[in-house]
């Protein structure tokens, strides 16, 4: 057949004509190929790239709802902010984008490709990676809007501490989740980017205080900038709430504690409600809040003070003397001896191979179980305590709740420890000697407590036998119709001790501070009668009067306790200091519980609620 078209000289060129003729149709095959992969295989994706390449819908933030204290002092709310955010999918040279940004705005260059690099999910979703711009940034960003294809600025809220480091640990922070916290059940609905709690109170009732997003679907450019908004449906507000806390008695307690390392908190024997919580050092929750830089999270963590941790709830103390009305209790309850038994307090006790010593050298004289309080003398608590022996004493320690979450609302609470002979079998494989029983006595050795357990045990004396579940939340505001649902407080519970015992222990410690020998005579009040137990817990064990306290490194020194309540008669607070490395309870804690119970006492005759209602910043 070729032959009959060309001439046997030109089959040359017949070949080349097939070829080129087989090119073409190989060419126009390839050509329907990808179209038909483009507009039936991939039909869904690439519509969804194109449309997104037009419009896109996009998710706002709500503002958080505020919170304030029990007579509607704002403590938390919101406040503007603009907010730096990328969209991968506009970006075609990240590393090229982010280095060109870093001259507009200060980012942590590498902090940010290692964050584009590991966000999965839609292309398309804006992520943040800055918040609060300054007015330069913003202006700087704007003006060079050109040069950077996927960036954008948003006018946003961002969280404000009104009082700044002022009761940190209980109001908490906020912060974008987290991979990890991504990964739980608690958080599987939330998407990535969403800010939530990351502690206090702001983590425990972030359902409440999370509004409900809004959307809006946008025109963009090339370059992704938004040029109009096709359609939007805005945020909800989370509803407010109203915490217990008294703003004038924090500030009393902060003021208290001043720069000390230590812990104070304050309830209402008669409900649970916590009226102050400190813990010094603290943070500021408006620089967390606002995503703090690598080095700055990098200082609170390596900080040897531990700024970070809420001392009422998760430090854990040897609880010192104060842990004496647990076991004078005990000894009541159990007939181990009546309360007018006296006992000679010659400032020592011979036990096996050596003496344990009084904190008063020289000794109390003769005691029985109200002088043994008053004045806190260890030889009484030695000598029933080994009438007593450790699993009574645990027994009594437990029906206070000591050694025992508390359930405060507050995340991360710690138990502390109430040892037994069965605990000891099981954590150290050997048994109990009743040398350890001598220690356990005065609140030392391996028992540890945390500041609020020691504040719901007076609270017991208080409230005459009863416990009950300390708790900060009184009320919420829905944000829609402004309707205030009260918060039922948890129910209280009978302790299983005889109110004659009770009686004898409340009399004893009204003693500590009215009675000459008292060991916080110091601290008495003019303007209330004041009841409570001084206590001093060694850091470091030494032979006892072996040094003088302030002669050793302060990080050495006792920790500084002090348990009150107020007024005797009728108390309506019960507070629980801790100075660290304070030295003596009676000089150092004593005093600052005076000053916080005065606050207290002093606002409720002078000065006037706040409107809960009135109006606020966002």
């Amino acid at each position: 057949m070729a032959g009959r078209f060309f001439p046997h000289e030109d089959r040359g060129l017949e070949k080349k004509i097939y070829w080129f003729f087989g090119i073409i149709v190989t060419g126009l095959a390839l050509l329907l190929l990808r179209a038909w992969n483009l507009q039936v295989v991939n039909e869904d994706y690439y519509l969804n790239l194109s449309e997104n390449n037009r419009l896109r819908l996009v998710e706002t933030p709500p503002p958080r709802g505020r919170i304030y204290d029990r007579n509607g002092a704002l403590l938390v709310n919101n406040i503007p902010s603009f907010n730096l955010y990328l969209v991968r999918g506009d970006i075609p040279d990240r590393e090229a984008l982010v280095n060109r940004l870093a001259h507009y705005s200060k980012i942590d260059v590498d902090r940010v490709l290692e964050k584009l690099e590991k966000e999965k999910g839609d292309p398309y979703r804006p992520m943040k990676i800055k918040e609060d711009l300054s007015m330069w940034e913003v202006a700087q960003i704007e003006g060079h809007g050109l040069e950077l294809p996927g960036v954008k600025v948003e006018a946003e809220f961002k969280r404000h501490a009104i009082s700044g480091m002022l009761a940190a640990h209980l109001l908490g922070y906020v912060g974008e989740i987290n991979q990890r916290q991504r990964g739980s059940e608690k958080y599987k609905d939330i998407k990535p980017g969403t800010i939530i709690g990351q502690s206090g109170i702001e983590q425990n009732y972030d359902a409440i205080l999370q509004g409900v997003p809004g959307e809006k679907r946008i025109e963009v450019d090339a370059l992704g900038h938004e040029r109009q908004v096709v359609h939007e449906r805005l945020p909800s507000r989370g509803d407010d709430i109203f915490l217990s806390l008294d703003l004038k008695v924090q500030k009393a307690a902060e003021a208290a504690l001043a720069m000390r390392p230590g812990a104070i908190v304050a309830l209402d024997p008669r409900n649970g409600e916590v009226l102050a919580m400190v813990s010094h050092p603290a943070f500021d929750p408006n620089v967390l809040s606002t995503g703090a830089s690598s080095e700055a999270w990098k200082a609170l963590l390596d900080d040897k003070y531990r700024p970070l941790t809420n001392r009422v709830i998760q430090g854990l103390y040897p609880p010192g003397s104060t842990f004496k009305i647990v076991v004078g209790t005990a000894v009541l309850e159990t007939k181990k001896a009546s309360a007018n038994h006296e006992i000679e307090c010659r400032g020592f006790i011979r036990f096996g191979k050596r003496n344990f010593r009084d904190w008063k050298i020289g000794g109390h004289g003769k005691v029985n179980l109200h002088r043994s309080l008053v004045e806190s003398c260890d030889i009484y608590y030695y000598e029933m305590g080994l009438e007593l022996g450790v699993d009574i004493i645990a027994a009594y320690s437990r029906l206070f709740g000591l050694g025992a979450l508390t359930g405060i609302d507050l995340p991360f609470e710690k138990a502390g420890l109430i040892p037994t002979k069965a605990w000891k079998k099981k954590a150290f494989k050997d048994q109990w000697y009743p040398g350890e029983t001598l220690s356990v006595a005065i609140g030392q050795g391996f028992v540890t407590t945390t500041p609020l357990q020691l504040a719901t045990m007076v609270s017991v004396v208080a409230a005459e036998g009863m416990w009950y579940t300390p708790h900060l939340l009184l009320k919420r505001r829905d944000d829609k119709t402004g309707q205030i649902t009260e918060i039922p407080a948890p129910p209280g519970r009978r302790v299983p001790v005889s109110p004659a015992a009770l009686k004898v222990i409340k009399k004893a410690l009204a003693g500590v501070v009215s009675e000459k020998k008292g060991t916080a005579v110091k601290s008495q009040s003019k303007l209330v009668s004041i009841a409570g137990k001084t206590g001093t817990s060694q850091v470091v064990g030494r032979a006892a009067n072996s040094e003088i306290e302030e002669d050793l490194p302060e990080s050495l020194r006792d920790h500084a306790w002090f348990v009150a309540f107020a007024p005797v008669d009728a108390p309506t607070i019960a507070v629980a200091v801790l100075v660290e490395n304070g030295g003596h309870g009676g000089a150092t804690a004593a005093p600052l519980a005076t000053r916080i119970i005065e606050a207290y006492f002093d606002q409720n005759e002078s000065a006037s609620p706040v409107e809960t209602q009135v109006a606020a910043p966002l």
